[in-house]
Order: structure tokens, then C-alpha cells, then sequence
């Protein structure tokens, strides 16, 4: 039985910013990392105290927080895991996403009232694992990439129907099974496995004869290109309504590594389009200004995935690593008064141009800039000086953070 009210837009958090654009842009919940134990090592991430206080601040707008602690620690790394224990029950989040069966036990034991959602670096692929972990104490499985609907489905009717079903539905993907890739350890020493993955799958490569050490061979897998490992990123802004009644509860975005205005797009797109479902389930039908918002991010090709079987011909892409950008965001509203728009340059703009404001209520909203003003009220040609605050006389209302941004 399809229950509405579980299902879930789950955004990824690097830092304090990009926690604010998932509360702004409509996040059921977020998941974050503290200073160890989790998977993305490059962004700022929380310590303690800033930990408290994201929590404190998801809370008071009815959003849950998930500590990430899903890394392999050895030995001299997890003598230090009591100590994180009681930093996330005194910041009081929600919930630990665990992968290591020491790490789950240590949570079961320090921490016996804490929700346990199982990592996706679990690789669960059928539903005795997933029975198993539930009895084990987890309230919530993150299936392994890998699945199909139809598995999916499958492991939702023959589990317990109290636990939660979470599962990527858009960003990057990663070429190895549940990300357990050995390739930015070998050739860089940095550990994928401890959230410093160099991501050695997005680069190109070559042959070298041993003997002739300045002759570089490309290597081809079709005439396309040399980028043999580079996955395409996951997007199934389209497919909502399949992902809800195949029993998936939670739906996760990637990119904790991502920026602000990547967060607040994608948090916006899936909040849409989840409340669209919520409101006709039968008749799911996304409106192409939704859709369209999740191209206006810096991407890579999309593709499903695995949820419609083997991906087959749309799993890589050959020709570079790079990412599509066609949209640079050029200022971030601070308010509106009195007929004015008061923001903040990101990027440099002129008199003249024609900007979309998004915001999390509604369409985005072209505007000319007709008018453009600094910050003593003083007439100017351009906004060409970073974080310099600027005006436009607009009889439009924009909420603070409102995105503007500029087709490239």
C-alpha cells in the first residue's frame, strides 16, 4: 500500500551554505558528514559545534538530519568512534548512516535509540539482506545503485513494512559496484573508501610500449572516444511515480561535494515534482519547466541507470569528462523593498541582460535588467565586482536567496 505521507526529498549537505539552499528549496531531510567517517572528504563538512547548530536550524523548519559515519575506519580510526557517537546524540540528529558491521554494533551499544540507516556501501541487493539488517536494528536501507525497479519492488513486498526504503535518484554515478573502487587508492594513494576519491574514472587514458616511453596510444572502446570508466550521472526527475509505487520511500540526491546553487536546483526539481505525485498519484504528469530545471545545473549526459534494467548503451560517456554548464549564476537576492530588488553579485553582468530568477515558490521568472544600481544607489553600465551588492527597481517580490542566474 502506497503510503504518501513516507515519502521523502533527501538533499545532500557540505557545509553551512549549501544546508541553507536545501531548506530554502524544500528538503524533507538532509544527510551531512562530520570530520571523519564519511564518504566525501572535500567539502567543509561539520564539527561538532557547527553540527549543533545545522541541527538546531533543520529542526526548527521540520527537516530531519542524517550523520553520515559509512567509511571502512581501521584500527587506529575507530577508537575514535565513541567520541563521534556522542557528539551526534548531543547535536541530535536524526539518524547515523552506517556501512561497517563494528560501526553499526557500536552504534547499537552507545547509542541504543538512535535511528540506523544502512549505506548504500552495504550492497544490498535482495531482500534477505535487507530483513536481516532490520532485525538487526536498522530502520532504513539505502539500496545498492545496481537494482532494478522490479527488484526493488520485490525486496519492498517481502520485507518488513516498517523498514524504509532509500534509494540515488539523481547525480553522479560511480563505475564501481556501490562505490567500492580501489583505482584512486592505487594510483594516487587516495582512499575512496575514506571519502578521498580522486575519481580516477573520469580521466582519459592511454598505452605506453615499454619501449617507447614518449609514444602515447589512445585507448579506444569504440570510435567515440578514450573515456572508457566515465559514467554518465543518474536522473529520474521523469520517473517519480514508478520510484514511489516500486517502494522506494526516501529519494536521495548525490552531491554533497556540490555547490549551493546545485543543491537548491535539484532540492527544488524533486520537491516539485514529488509534490506533483503526492497530489494525483494516479496521473503523474511533470510539467516541462520542472524538468528543465535539473539541464540549468552543471552536469554531466543524464541516464536511468539500472532502475529500467542494464543500462546498456547510455552507461558511459566517451568523449570527455567535462560537465554541461549553460547557466552561470550571476546574484543571490538579499530582499525586496518598496519596489526594489536588493541582491549580491556572483558573476559579472550588464544593463541589458535577461536574467531568470528562481525561487522555491513557482516558475522562475524572466527579467530584463532595465535598471541597474550599486550600492550608495548610484547608476551603473555593469556588476562586475564579486559579492558587490547592487539594486534593480522591479515591481516583482522575490524571498531572500532567491537564485538569479544568466543563460551563458
Amino acid at each position: 500500500m502506497l503510503d504518501l505521507n513516507r515519502l521523502e526529498v533527501l538533499s545532500p549537505v557540505g557545509d553551512m551554505d549549501r544546508l541553507h539552499a536545501a531548506l530554502d528549496y524544500g528538503a524533507d531531510a538532509v544527510y551531512l558528514g562530520g570530520q571523519m567517517f564519511g564518504m566525501r572528504a572535500a567539502p567543509k563538512n561539520f564539527t561538532a559545534e557547527t553540527l549543533k547548530i545545522a541541527v538546531d536550524e533543520a529542526h526548527k523548519r521540520g527537516v530531519k538530519v542524517y550523520l553520515t559515519c559509512n567509511t571502512l575506519p581501521r584500527n587506529n580510526e575507530i577508537i575514535h568512534f565513541d567520541e563521534f557517537i556522542e557528539n551526534a546524540v548531543n547535536a541530535n540528529v536524526d539518524a547515523l548512516i552506517a556501512n561497517d558491521i563494528g560501526v553499526f554494533s557500536l552504534i547499537r551499544k552507545k547509542a541504543p535509540d538512535m535511528e540506523i540507516h544502512v549505506s548504500t556501501q552495504a550492497g544490498i541487493v535482495n531482500f534477505v539482506t535487507a530483513q536481516e539488517f532490520y532485525n538487526m536494528g536498522a530502520k532504513r536501507v539505502v539500496l545498492a545503485r545496481e537494482l532494478s525497479l522490479n527488484e526493488i519492488a520485490e525486496i519492498r513486498a517481502k520485507v518488513s513494512p516498517e523498514l524504509e526504503i532509500e534509494c540515488f535518484v539523481h547525480g553522479a554515478m560511480c563505475v564501481s559496484f556501490s562505490g567500492r573502487c580501489l583505482l584512486s587508492n592505487y594510483l594516487v594513494n587516495r582512499d575512496a573508501n575514506r571519502g578521498e576519491c580522486a575519481q580516477p574514472c573520469r580521466w582519459g587514458y592511454h598505452l605506453m610500449e615499454e619501449k617507447r616511453t614518449d609514444e602515447f596510444y589512445p585507448v579506444f572502446e569504440d570510435e567515440s572516444g578514450t573515456f572508457i570508466l566515465n559514467a554518465k550521472d543518474m536522473c529520474m526527475i521523469d520517473h517519480i511515480d514508478k520510484l514511489a509505487k516500486a517502494g522506494v520511500n526516501s529519494f536521495k540526491i548525490e552531491g554533497r561535494a556540490k555547490s549551493d546553487y546545485y543543491v537548491s536546483v535539484v532540492t527544488n526539481a524533486y520537491r516539485k515534482a514529488v509534490d506533483i505525485f503526492k497530489a494525483d498519484p494516479d496521473n503523474y504528469k511533470l510539467p516541462d519547466w520542472v524538468r528543465n530545471e535539473v539541464f540549468k545545473i552543471s552536469h554531466r549526459d543524464y541516464c536511468t541507470g539500472f532502475f529500467f534494467g542494464h543500462p546498456k548503451e547510455c552507461r558511459q560517456y566517451y568523449e570527455n569528462s567535462g560537465y554541461i554548464r549553460e547557466y552561470d549564476v550571476v546574484g543571490v537576492v538579499d530582499y525586496c523593498e518598496n519596489g526594489v530588488m536588493y541582491a549580491t553579485q556572483r558573476n559579472k553582468f550588464n544593463l541589458g541582460d535577461e536574467v531568470e530568477i528562481l525561487s522555491p515558490v513557482g516558475e522562475p521568472v524572466t527579467m530584463k535588467i532595465s535598471n541597474l544600481y550599486n550600492d550608495k544607489g548610484e547608476e551603473i553600465d555593469t556588476a562586475n565586482h564579486a559579492m558587490m551588492k547592487f539594486s534593480v527597481k522591479t515591481d516583482m517580490e522575490f524571498p531572500k536567496n532567491a537564485i538569479i542566474r544568466m543563460k551563458k
